[in-house]
């Protein structure tokens, strides 16, 4: 089986800003929900655990897995999308006059900013995808129970390329935090 989980809140979720790949940590609200899923998925079997390197979402691994043994993989390509110079922006959903907010919006109108270092989707769909094929992949051939901790968006295209969903049904999903979906 494969499961994918998205990291516990942090303030910059609270204050609505965005995130991306800046480093921001779990808030005490969001260790509380890491504890309360941990509780929720106690008796779910995991064979490896596969994380963002990002604080927020290692420390929610580790809460959710504290006292098994499940190892917890890093992997750089589970790292959240890069918005470059947008990152810590907020009102990105209210509809303001930015890029990014077509990426919430319109996800298959979602051009990047590439002078602000964005990446686009073409960049995320190849790295979470080659994530799949070279990690994921082997280990559900062989029968093991795979956990995914990562991001809204980088979980939204592991799910899109898993249930091959076209590029405007990318947020259909629902990405929340700490609410564990099984996808295989």
């Amino acid at each position: 089986m494969l499961y994918i989980i998205r990291h516990g809140r942090t303030d910059w979720n609270d204050q609505h800003r965005l995130q991306g790949r800046t480093d921001i940590p779990l808030n005490e609200d969001g260790r509380k929900m890491a504890q309360k899923a941990a509780e929720e998925i106690k008796d779910v079997h995991f064979d490896i655990c596969f994380c963002s390197p990002l604080s927020r979402a290692s420390e929610t691994a580790q809460i959710l897995l504290k006292d098994r043994d499940i190892p917890i993989v890093f992997d750089e390509r589970l790292v959240e999308m890069g918005f470059g110079e947008y990152e810590g922006i907020s009102g990105y959903f209210d509809g303001i006059d930015s890029p990014v907010s077509a990426f919430f919006m319109n996800p298959e109108r979602y051009s990047a900013p590439i002078a602000a270092g964005a990446e686009s989707m073409d960049e995320l769909f190849y790295r979470t995808g080659e994530f799949l094929r070279e990690r994921v992949r082997p280990e559900i051939d062989k029968g093991r129970d795979v956990l995914i901790v990562g991001h809204g968006a980088m979980n939204s295209a592991i799910i899109s390329q898993v249930k091959k969903l076209a590029l405007k049904d990318f947020w259909s999903a629902g990405i929340e935090n700490c609410k564990l979906m099984e996808l295989l």
